[in-house]
């Protein structure tokens, strides 16, 4: 398959990204060089310096493209119909950031090129998807529908959840297609029917 036409920075800036998450997750830290990424898009490491300076930049880039990308996702959920409808979606919507952007996902929350830490400023950056979370929890204490508790707690074992979800999928441990979203729907639903108020039941969950 021939390379794809590049038509302005920004187009540029993503194909390489894509490049190097692609290198990275098939063939290992030992193939990500500023050479190598250059040349699987037909640009010039030159490209690569003026986009990312070097490669600890172009590291960073990609684990900044890859919560955008995530951000993106979580953008398109609405925020302010049924809360528990909206966070349900959120749940949804991880699961489709880390299916399209496989690539991306290891370097997003794993260590897979010794040394590279995300800065100070890269991890303050990322804060945003968290937030949309938890704030997410909070409109479903709000209203009522969970049980009073740190949205901020919540929050962080339903971020433990569609994490450990993605990372079995992406994986496949969670069978076909049709099997995983069978695990993620009834682990959401079990999932948030342990945060409801006791007053608040529904039926079990469909097989």
């Amino acid at each position: 398959m021939g390379r794809p036409r590049i038509r302005d920075y920004d187009e540029l800036r993503r194909h390489l990204l894509d490049a190097a998450g692609r290198l990275l997750a098939e063939e290992g830290p030992q193939a990500l060089s500023t050479r190598r990424v250059a040349q699987e898009v037909g640009a010039s490491t030159t490209a690569v310096y003026n986009l990312f300076g070097d490669k600890a930049g172009l590291l960073q880039a990609m684990f900044l493209e890859g919560f955008a990308r995530l951000a993106d996702e979580f953008a398109g959920v609405s925020s302010d119909g049924d809360p528990e409808a909206d966070l349900m979606a959120l749940g949804h919507a991880y699961r489709a950031a880390a299916r399209a952007n496989p690539h991306l996902y290891d370097l997003m929350f794993g260590r897979p090129v010794a040394g590279f830490r995300p800065d100070e400023a890269a991890l303050a950056q990322i804060q945003s998807t968290f937030e949309t979370l938890t704030r997410a929890v909070a409109r479903c204490m709000e209203a009522g529908r969970f049980a009073p508790a740190d949205p901020y707690d919540v929050a962080v074992q339903l971020n433990a959840l569609v994490h450990g979800l993605a990372s079995l999928e992406l994986r496949g441990a969670l069978g076909t297609t049709v099997q995983a979203e069978r695990h993620w729907r009834i682990s959401l639903e079990n999932t948030l029917r342990g945060c409801r108020q006791p007053s608040i039941t529904d039926g079990p969950p469909q097989s």
